[in-house]
């Protein structure tokens, strides 16, 4: 959302997308992008996504977690930003409702809430308990991972939408080639 010095965005809409993403059709120059590309980010899109979540809940038993799982659908992202791009930077919130600055503030509360909850019963931070949920033990530790991926998609996304928004104005002003 772009606004002229004389005009005041409201504190609501600081963040609010202003544009399409990468969805067939936003794309306002065709030239730049590549079937190949649209066709395999549409497979592997989902696919990467599911792995994340895989990757998050495996974490406390196996190599993954979190951060790793956060990260592996940051990159999901950034390969539907690169087959697609946007009109102004990375804009998530119009197809897919994603708030980055929501995102991290959720997640970033949630791994604190868990992390400090064990101190209200008389434990040390960070304590864990095992949960029988649906005849599966599930650690409560898995709250404090759900938390950190929220914040590093969050981040992500945050990430994409500023670098992203900055290649846009370059490519508009002529300085620069989009890549």
């Amino acid at each position: 959302m772009t606004a002229t010095p004389e005009q005041k965005i409201p504190f609501e809409q600081w963040d609010a997308p202003s544009g399409e993403w990468t969805l067939p059709g936003a794309c306002p120059v065709r030239t730049n992008r590549t079937l190949l590309l649209e066709a395999a980010t549409r497979f592997l899109f989902p696919v990467v996504l599911v792995f994340s979540v895989y990757l998050l809940i495996v974490g406390h038993y196996a190599p993954g977690g979190g951060f790793q799982g956060g990260l592996t659908a940051g990159l999901a992202f950034v390969l539907r930003y690169i087959a697609g791009g946007g009109s102004e930077g990375v804009e998530i919130g119009s197809r897919l409702r994603l708030r980055p600055p929501v995102l991290m503030g959720t997640g970033l509360l949630l791994a604190m809430i868990t992390a400090f909850a064990p101190v209200l019963v008389g434990r040390p931070v960070l304590s864990s308990a095992k949960v029988s949920f649906l005849g599966v033990e599930v650690v409560s530790s898995l709250l404090l991972d759900v938390g950190v991926y929220l914040l590093i998609i969050g981040v992500v996304l945050d990430l994409l939408r500023s670098l992203g928004s900055g290649i846009e104005r370059d490519a508009e002003a002529g300085q620069g080639e989009r890549p």
